[in-house]
């Protein structure tokens, strides 16, 4: 125990660096996604075939390789990031590509019908969206949310490679210290602490959202 209380504040403060990233994430990739899910879903073909192309380049290639490009290949071209700013560009370029393909799916499965009822009450295409769709579409993709959300705890510690201190880093740089595998376990037990808090937050959204069967 001894320890653990001596390695205890470098792994808090290395929580701290990955709820930053994944917050920060959530809080931008979220609402992009769904405008670039709603892009998705238009008529305008330029403007669809550009989201394609981006959500492909996301999706086909690793986070691992994104985060490396933006803060080692960009500067090549004169883009230059700092190493936080360098992650969380990258993480919510990543996600909120993901976002996007889950909310075109929620999106596609609303009825025709229910646009056309709106049409026949007069609502405008923002009332239908905010009033009709919106509601529908976030209980339909809930579930897929969350599994990208728990995803997103974990794929945080990739921001080691760019050398932010974030949780595994810390807990890395005390077990190659220390010789001693003390470090790790600790690390797991919080990650898993953050994936099980996540999770319960989750579930409530879930059944709150039960109503509309």
């Amino acid at each position: 125990m001894h320890y653990v209380n001596e390695i205890l504040p470098s792994l808090v403060s290395g929580t701290g660096m990955t709820l930053s990233i994944f917050f920060w994430t959530i809080i931008v990739a979220i609402p992009l996604g769904i405008l670039v899910g709603l892009g998705m879903t238009t008529r305008f073909k330029p403007l669809t075939w550009l989201i394609n192309i981006y959500v492909w380049l996301m999706r086909g290639t690793p986070l691992l390789l994104q985060l490396i490009f933006v803060f080692y290949g960009l500067p090549i071209i004169g883009v230059v990031f700092q190493r936080y700013d360098a992650a969380l560009f990258a993480f919510i370029l990543n996600y909120t590509a993901y976002f996007a393909e889950i909310f075109r799916g929620g999106l596609q499965a609303i009825p025709v019908g229910q646009y056309e009822s709106a049409r026949v009450l007069r609502l405008t295409r923002w009332q239908t969206l905010r009033r009709i769709v919106i509601p529908q579409v976030v209980k339909i993709v809930l579930p897929s949310i969350g599994n990208e959300v728990i995803n997103l705890i974990k794929d945080s510690s990739l921001v080691y490679v760019i050398g932010l201190g974030d949780l595994l880093r810390a807990g890395n740089v005390a077990m190659s210290r220390d010789v001693t595998l003390v470090p790790l376990v600790l690390v797991g037990v919080i990650y898993l602490l953050l994936t099980a808090v996540c999770t319960i937050v989750l579930k409530r959204l879930e059944k709150h959202y039960s109503y509309w069967r």
